[in-house]
């Protein structure tokens, strides 16, 4: 019997992750290969990926390295947004200062993931498994309420140890979800581009 899934990346997490593992160089990798060799580690065939992540902050007066990453990110989602069974959502990135330092955060991104979690049981009766490919804990009361809704949830993330690292997990995520995988720098590999 064929079983469809739905699969969310959450791509700051992917970002980091393919970082993490070329070791201060980021993995090029075709991300629908690799979420179809997650799908099919499951037993299933997937029907549809959502892809959250948020454009480059752009000032006002863009100068030369935001125009580039901005320019770089339109061809990315350009060339993704060819897949048929691929969806983009985006949020935004926010500038603060700091002590005369700029941070960048994403915002919305975790809220639209959680939104399209929810519609998931009307959307898509027929899902009764998704993949979710994440580390955030933000994400336990959806889970919870899909759950209950006869929608179980896999776990594709990775971990240390560290508090407050990139990479630390919380152990309620863990729980909330039937299967917990660690991703490996072999998976990023076996995708990766040539």
């Amino acid at each position: 019997m064929v079983v469809y899934t739905l699969i969310f990346i959450d791509a700051g997490f992917l970002s980091k992750l393919s970082l993490h593992f070329g070791k201060g160089k980021y993995i090029k990798f075709d991300i629908v290969k690799l979420v179809n060799i997650f799908a099919k580690n499951e037993g299933l065939i997937n029907n549809h990926i959502f892809y959250y992540t948020a454009p480059p902050f752009i000032s006002n007066k863009p100068n030369i390295d935001e125009s580039r990453r901005k320019e770089n990110y339109d061809k990315f989602i350009q060339k993704l947004s060819k897949c048929k069974n691929l969806s983009v959502r985006e949020g935004r990135v926010q500038r603060v200062k700091q002590n005369s330092q700029f941070k960048f955060s994403q915002k919305g991104v975790d809220t639209l993931l959680a939104i399209d979690l929810s519609k998931i049981p009307y959307k898509f009766p027929k899902i009764k498994k998704i993949i979710l490919i994440a580390c955030d804990s933000d994400f336990v009361p959806v889970i919870k309420d899909i759950n209950s809704e006869g929608i179980k949830t896999i776990l594709y993330t990775y971990f240390d140890k560290k508090r407050d690292s990139n990479f630390s997990r919380s152990n309620e995520l863990s729980q909330n979800v039937i299967k917990q995988v660690l991703i490996k720098e072999e998976d990023f590999l076996e995708a990766q581009l040539k």
